[in-house]
């Protein structure tokens, strides 16, 4: 309701309701990204917050984007400016590295090494394999790659001790080349005299090498299909994280993907 308020000087949800509705644009079924968006929020939404955001995030016109990716986005008749609906929401109060910590105490931990460098040394180690990194690098790219974008993070630091009074700020003009900044102090109300803020740019995945974000198109989705096929021929083979999955999720869904995968082998 803010940003509505702020867009057309709506009071009321009735008000912003009725404004949507002459902001939509009917479309039978969605083909795109654009489509969708204007079936969901209107020109006036699409154009200010969505169009040129979706662009830099996936370097390609929305045009070219599946519908799906907009989806996740919200619209609420309230005054609450929290991204998501959940009930609960937040991080851990010491971080994620401290559950990180805990999860891997006593395990035998190896770093700087590839398994599809030497599949057969690691699979002599266990009776089952957890494999959480691109399904395509899994089986030598053999039916072709698959797409993602990726991200290149620059950190400043401020010698001051707050300098944009919210953890996340999103830029959804093309003005600046990134899409978001983080000033880490603020997720845990921590208190200091200088600050951090890193700026997330939007980039291809052959200039970074870091897969981050997969392109779920319809020829993507086909492909990662075959290879998943490929994969449930590998007994001893357990798939989970965003990149085995071929998934865009959120922190609560990707957990609940591991436990569910937990049960799955082991019960309850």
């Amino acid at each position: 309701m803010n940003t509505f308020h702020q867009l057309w000087g709506v009071i009321t949800p009735m008000q912003a309701q009725a404004k949507l509705e002459s902001q939509r644009v009917p479309c039978g079924q969605p083909n795109n990204l654009e489509e969708q968006a204007l079936v969901l929020a209107g020109r006036d939404i699409y154009e200010k917050l969505i169009r040129s955001y979706t662009e830099k995030q996936w370097g390609r016109p929305c045009t070219e984007l599946p519908p799906s990716i907009i989806k996740r986005v919200p619209l609420r008749m309230r005054y609450d400016n929290n991204y998501f609906n959940d009930p609960y929401q937040g991080i851990p109060t010491e971080g994620y590295t401290s559950i990180i910590q805990k999860l891997l105490s006593g395990s035998d931990i190896v770093l700087g090494q590839d398994y599809n460098v030497e599949r057969k040394k690691w699979d002599e180690k266990g009776k089952k394999i957890v494999y959480t990194g691109m399904l395509d690098a899994l089986f030598d790219y053999r039916l072709g790659h698959l797409a993602y974008r990726s991200e290149k993070f620059v950190t400043e630091r401020f010698e001051e001790e707050n300098h944009q009074g919210v953890a996340v700020v999103n830029y959804t003009s093309m003005d600046q080349p990134y899409t978001r900044s983080i000033e880490h102090k603020h997720f845990l109300c921590e208190q200091s005299p200088v600050t951090f803020v890193s700026y997330e740019y939007p980039a291809d995945y052959a200039e970074t090498g870091e897969p981050y974000y997969p392109i779920a198109d319809e020829r993507n989705l086909t492909l990662y299909a075959r290879y998943r096929t490929l994969a449930e021929g590998r007994k001893n083979l357990l798939l989970g994280g965003r990149l085995a999955g071929y998934a865009y999720m959120d922190m609560d869904k990707t957990i609940l993907s591991a436990l569910d995968l937990v049960r799955s082998e082991f019960g309850d």
